[in-house]
């Protein structure tokens, strides 16, 4: 029998970088609701005091980006000095300039259309070179690895019992980890949970500790995981007052391995906030998530990671791969091969089949873009798994 533990962290929307990812999603969102074809490289910077907006855009949009600063902020909870950070006083500084016309060449038309090989209307190029990954398994009902799905959960909770007031001395920023005992393969139990939550200074750690244990850990981790011998540990430094962009410098980006799988799967270093869906970092990330759904859904695989790779102002991706680790009933070239018959992974079809152009990225800025059916995203629904038992003979 082979055991092994496996360990994933999440971060709550007030983790110093999560607030940067909100607010380059919210700033994103914007530009398309009132421009869908805008194209967005939004960066952002906090630190004690001061966020600072910084990146390429090419956009009809007028936005106030000093209004929506300040409201993301504000909605996360950052909204009084004793927090460590105000909404209303911090500081919002922006240099955001045009985007480079020497990738516009390459996105507005790509290298295929150029030639003449290609005729259609989805000329659009990838806005850059880059390799992304997509991973499902039957782990979670949503197709996620276990460790992540739980760290999620629990960042959720978090949020939602200090916003609804159940425990009001908590404050936005906060982390979770959870570490899963696999044997053989499958998850059998919970080994290690740890929470630390940003907190008033009025309250001492053996409230925090049980307080944390009743309304987070207990409703959120299955009983059946939990044993005498799972470990949790609730701010184990003792004290979690100083917290946010007074406690840690954010930066957008900085978080992917949380956005994504948790570490289960292979990560090709593109971020995913303040990217319009031209750049592939964040769309063809999106469309191997959906492949990988189906393939697993579809009872293909029992797990599946895809990889898809660009070229800078080329439609086609240079390679696709699907590999089931040994878990699938036909072989991985020839699931690579019914995947490439049945999904267009030119830039310009996917961003037309999960309709990337609308304002749905703020919701995704936090807790994860992969598994969140609750939002409704569409690279999250599994549509191809009859075709896809058809095309291997299954």
């Amino acid at each position: 029998m082979s055991k092994i533990l496996f360990t994933s962290e999440s971060v709550t929307e007030g983790h110093p970088d999560k607030i940067c990812d909100k607010i380059s999603d919210s700033i994103l969102d914007e530009m398309l609701r009132q421009d869908p074809d805008s194209r967005v490289a939004c960066e952002t910077f906090a630190t004690t005091g001061i966020i600072t907006v910084m990146g390429e855009v090419t956009t009809k949009a007028n936005v106030d980006i000093q209004s929506i600063v300040r409201k993301t902020v504000e909605e996360i909870g950052y909204d009084r000095a004793k927090y460590g950070f105000d909404a209303n006083t911090c500081a919002v500084l922006s240099s955001l300039h045009a985007q480079s016309p020497d990738i516009a060449l390459g996105v507005d038309k790509c290298a295929e259309a150029k030639s003449g090989e290609m005729q259609d209307a989805l000329d659009t190029g990838a806005g850059d070179q880059g390799l992304m990954f997509g991973y499902a398994c039957d782990e979670t009902p949503e197709l996620m690895p276990l460790p992540i799905s739980l760290a999620h959960r629990l960042a959720k909770r978090l949020t939602e019992v200090r916003k609804s007031g159940k425990l009001s001395y908590l404050r936005p920023d906060g982390k979770t980890q959870v570490t899963v005992e696999y044997e053989n393969g499958q998850p059998v139990r919970v080994d290690t949970i740890v929470v630390s939550s940003q907190h008033s200074a009025d309250v001492d750690s053996d409230t925090i500790r049980k307080d944390i244990i009743d309304q987070v850990i207990l409703p959120i981790i299955p009983s059946h995981l939990l044993n005498g011998e799972t470990k949790i540990y609730v701010n184990p430094t003792g004290r979690f007052v100083i917290g946010g962009p007074a406690g840690d410098t954010g930066l957008t980006g900085r978080k992917i391995i949380v956005d994504t799988y948790g570490g289960y799967s292979r990560h090709g270093g593109g971020a995913f906030s303040g990217k319009d869906p031209t750049k592939v970092d964040r769309s063809a990330s999106y469309a191997a998530r959906y492949v990988a759904n189906n393939i697993v859904k579809s009872g293909l695989a029992r797990k599946c990671e895809v990889q898809i790779a660009y070229a800078i102002g080329v439609a086609k991706p240079v390679s696709v791969m699907v590999d089931t680790f040994g878990t699938g009933l036909v072989s991985d070239e020839k699931l690579s091969e019914a995947v490439l018959s049945l999904v267009d992974l030119r830039p310009a079809a996917i961003i037309n089949k999960f309709d990337l152009k609308k304002p749905i990225y703020k919701q995704l800025s936090a807790y994860g873009h992969m598994g969140r059916e609750e939002l409704g995203v569409k690279w999250e629904i599994c549509d191809l798994t009859d075709a896809l038992r058809a095309l291997c003979k299954v």
